[in-house]
């Protein structure tokens, strides 16, 4: 028994169906390619819409397992999930398994901080209103590495967090590290793509102000024109944004990453968008939380003023409390997007790819009957 069975992903070309999911005694997986579940005679390829609480009229749940008593090994039950057990799934992980999580993200967040007292420092005061945007672009090459660190190391904590193991911080950088640099590739290709979309949007702008004859009328039209690249840029971050946990798990190249993203995004787009701004939404009120008190305490403490905030340049002394601030922030909020990520490509391919029957069997538990049809749970044992 591996520690990750059944991440890998069907081998055929086929887009994968939700309504198609394999009988609960079919023979279990091994690592590698296999062939993506195929309907059987008789079956509903299109299960009827469940009702409250996720049950058909019939009393079963479409996707096979009972919504009363679907299999709970970890920190989800293995069905397909709604948007609060997502949110659960990733603040229980958190919770249960606070001292591997933590003690990565929080680590992680130092080094970060770090980082951007030392941009801050070298910066400021030397160029001007484009300070906080310079600032950023120093500090980008360091964020990049720190999200694929966190990304790859996190991704491990969850995915064994689902089937109830506990792993340590350096368990997890065994596992993580061989996959590291192919992930910060990942990284850096999907930011270019959403960050080159803008840049080709906002360049005709940017190329007319810098003209310095230019008329309002004639900006206001290019930044329309720019403005419309954003939807672009948020199409392509949440396309591929589960290409990370793609390529973690199922321990493939770049590409097919990218490709499993695409397919498993393709028909919930919507649906994927609303959870990811939910958590940003969620992370952005705890860090602000946070911030708001440390910069009123830093005023109040006399290292700094409202007018040199709004200008971007801060005082040491102001530097050092958002910076405290910053890590407490990012260790909380770091492990549950990372959380929320690896469950939401974990519940993509439940309801794509019948993977809760592969991971009940990987916890050690009794199969269930998979189709929905009235089929008596099959009690044997798990092979292991």
């Amino acid at each position: 028994m591996t520690d990750t069975p059944g991440w890998a992903s069907p081998s055929s070309s086929e887009p994968p169906r939700d309504g198609a999911r394999p009988p609960a005694d079919a023979p279990a997986a091994v690592p590698g390619p296999s062939a993506p579940p195929q309907a059987t005679p008789g079956w509903n390829t299109r299960p009827a819409q469940p009702t409250w609480g996720g049950q058909t009229p019939g009393g079963r749940n479409p996707y096979g397992w009972s919504a009363v008593s679907s299999p709970r090994p970890g920190v989800i039950p293995l069905r397909p999930l709604a948007v609060g057990e997502l949110l659960d799934g990733a603040v229980t992980t958190i919770r249960r398994y606070w001292r591997t999580a933590l003690t990565l993200s929080l680590g992680i967040a130092v080094i970060d901080q770090a980082g951007a007292i030392a941009s801050e420092l070298l910066v400021s005061g030397r160029t001007g209103t484009s300070t906080q945007l310079l600032t950023l672009l120093a500090r980008m090459p360091l964020m990049l590495l720190l999200n694929a660190l966190a990304t790859a190391l996190l991704t491990v904590v969850v995915s064994r967090a689902v089937l109830g193991r506990s792993v340590t911080a350096g368990d997890a950088w065994r596992d993580a590290r061989p996959r590291l640099l192919q992930l910060l590739g990942l990284t850096v290709l999907t930011t270019l793509m959403s960050s080159g979309a803008l840049l080709l949007g906002f360049t005709p702008l940017l190329g007319y102000q810098a003209g310095g004859s230019g008329t309002p009328a004639t900006e206001a039209l290019l930044a329309l024109v720019g403005l419309l690249t954003v939807p672009v840029a948020v199409w392509l971050l949440i396309r591929y944004s589960l290409a990370a946990p793609a390529l973690m798990l199922e321990k493939q190249g770049v590409m097919t990453a990218l490709s499993r993203s695409r397919r498993l995004v393709r028909g919930s787009w919507w649906r994927i968008f609303g959870i990811v701004v939910l958590s940003k939404v969620l992370s952005v009120i705890i860090g602000m939380v946070l911030l708001i008190p440390a910069r009123f305490i830093g005023l109040v403490l006399g290292f700094g003023s409202v007018d040199r905030l709004s200008s971007g340049n801060q005082s040491v002394g102001m530097l050092v409390m958002t910076a405290v601030a910053g890590i407490i922030a990012s260790a909380l909020t770091t492990p549950f997007m990372a959380a929320v990520g690896v469950l939401v490509y974990i519940d993509q391919r439940i309801r794509r790819e019948a993977l809760d029957i592969e991971l009940a069997r990987a916890a050690g538990l009794p199969e269930q009957g998979g189709t929905g049809s009235g089929r008596q749970a099959d009690q044997t044992p798990a092979r292991r």
